[in-house]
């Protein structure tokens, strides 16, 4: 049985990231999802320590295997977990960037990839980087609706003290206000 793995630094988990998960769930009848909490980005900043990020997403993602991964880049992580028949999830805007990453022929070779589309999206930015792949066919695309929430935003609208709700599953809501994070000075 197929093993969903959904990466990031979730600085903070948002709906957008959840109704990603809950569509390959669906699309891919994934009897688990891992939800890896990022300890040390490799490929961005983040605001908040890696403790304080993993409660968040457990607030996030209640039903997941909710935990820390240690690895900066993902094919260390697969490497070194040997996860049964993953399929490593990930965005469309991060399937563009997907050559960039460390070893991506590695990453192919033990994990597929679900990405999720949106309408609207270049279909063109796609292809290209599946046409670089020597295993195309290990990249799997779903359908997602649109959806506006972005963590930098939802970082700057707490620091101004807007609200949040609708950006964010309320209990990370609930979390962010109780804990003044990501508040200004």
């Amino acid at each position: 049985m197929a093993v969903g793995l959904f990466g990031g630094a979730f600085d903070p988990p948002h709906v957008g990231h959840v109704a990603l998960a809950q569509a390959a769930k669906q699309r891919f009848d994934l009897p688990r999802l891992v939800v890896l909490v990022s300890e040390r980005p490799g490929h961005k900043d983040v605001e908040l320590p890696a403790n304080v990020r993993l409660e968040l997403a457990r607030a996030a993602f209640p039903d997941d295997d909710v935990r820390l991964d240690p690895y900066p880049r993902t094919v260390d992580l697969l490497r070194a977990e040997g996860f049964d028949d993953p399929i490593f999830l990930m965005g469309a805007d991060q399937f563009v960037d997907f050559l960039t990453w460390k070893d991506p022929e590695g990453v192919l070779e033990l994990a597929r990839l679900g990405v999720a589309t949106r309408p609207g999206f270049d279909r063109g930015l796609l292809d290209t980087v599946l046409r670089s792949l020597d295993q195309p066919d290990r990249v799997l695309f779903f359908d997602i609706e649109p959806n506006p929430a972005a963590s930098s935003e939802i970082r700057a609208r707490a620091a101004l003290g807007e609200p949040i709700d609708g950006f964010v599953p309320p209990a990370v809501e609930r979390l962010i206000e109780e804990r003044r994070l990501y508040a200004g000075d």
